[in-house]
């Protein structure tokens, strides 16, 4: 299973050009399901598993992997399937989200397939698994479903939004100016999350789900007015998002004379040097790794009081 991951680092390049590479995995029966590349660290055999008391029903156990302690949870399990039974079969997909690293318990793990973000699509409006999907596409004539990964860890451990009173103090905007900023995410609960992390700064928010639906918006401000930034001077972009991705999205803004003073920072669960670089390349003004408020409310601080 190593071959599937040891060139991984070598496909940074992809990163920018509207492209991403899904692991494709399955759970219980055939459906495939996917996961960002990038957001993997490893993928092993299933290593024997410890029980703890008090753990979240969904969290299969915990793996002694390097040294480290990993909490493994059971992805069929935590979308409402049924529970993987036996694990003696299984693989591990070693991801990091949000500052913190984690198991996926998965029954098998196929290989990893090159895609553009424009053959990616928003996952079907209804209830049920869908609701835990952040996105779709089509492999082979069969429908790949893209987890909301984010959704899955808030729900077995919620995520502290409140802004610390600390920085609070220390925030310099005008409240009372009750600046309109956008705020783009394809995880309705990422959207959440930033919502109400922002609340104290009584801004007027928008939202888009995607890098498209933000342009479209943003492009459609811009039919009424010169220089968009007077109306939005600030948005909040994820990187990965179905259709356009968040590089993608700030290139697009920094070409169009209307909405090059925008002002962008790219909020995202990705990490690496090669992120840092990406932000110079399109002309985000900031890049923050999900989720810390603290850091939130400051970006926003900073490139509002300006």
């Amino acid at each position: 299973m190593s071959s599937i991951m040891e060139s991984v680092n070598k496909r940074t390049q992809l990163v920018g050009q509207n492209r991403l590479e899904l692991l494709l995995f399955k759970l219980n029966g055939r459906q495939r399901f996917g996961i960002n590349v990038f957001k993997v660290k490893e993928v092993l055999q299933c290593p024997p598993l410890t029980t703890l008391p008090k753990l979240n029903p969904f969290v299969k156990g915990v793996a002694h992997i390097r040294g480290a302690t990993i909490s493994v949870i059971d992805l069929s399990a935590a979308t409402g399937g049924r529970p993987l039974t036996s694990t003696e079969n299984c693989f591990i997909i070693i991801s990091e989200y949000n500052r913190s690293v984690q198991g996926f318990l998965v029954s098998s793990v196929e290989r990893i397939i090159n895609m553009n973000w424009a053959a990616i699509m928003p996952p079907p409006q209804g209830a049920g698994r869908y609701s835990y999907l952040t996105a779709v596409t089509e492999i082979e004539g069969e429908l790949v479903e893209i987890l909301d990964v984010e959704k899955i860890l808030d729900e077995i451990s919620p995520v502290k939004t409140a802004i610390s009173e600390e920085v609070n103090q220390q925030l310099t905007i005008d409240r009372e100016q009750h600046f309109h900023i956008m705020v783009i995410d394809d995880s309705a609960v990422a959207r959440k999350q930033i919502i109400r992390s922002l609340e104290s700064l009584k801004l007027q928010i928008d939202t888009a789900k995607d890098g498209r639906e933000a342009l479209e918006k943003l492009k459609s401000i811009a039919k009424e007015m010169d220089d968009v930034s007077v109306e939005i001077p600030l948005i909040i972009s994820d990187i990965e998002m179905p259709e356009m991705d968040g590089y993608t999205l700030t290139a697009e803004i920094r070409d169009d004379p209307k909405l090059k003073n925008i002002k962008v920072v790219l909020h995202t669960s990705l990490s690496g040097v090669f992120n840092q670089a990406m932000v110079q390349k399109v002309g985000a003004n900031d890049f923050i790794a999900k989720f810390n408020p603290d850091e939130l409310a400051a970006a926003v601080n900073k490139h509002l009081s300006l």
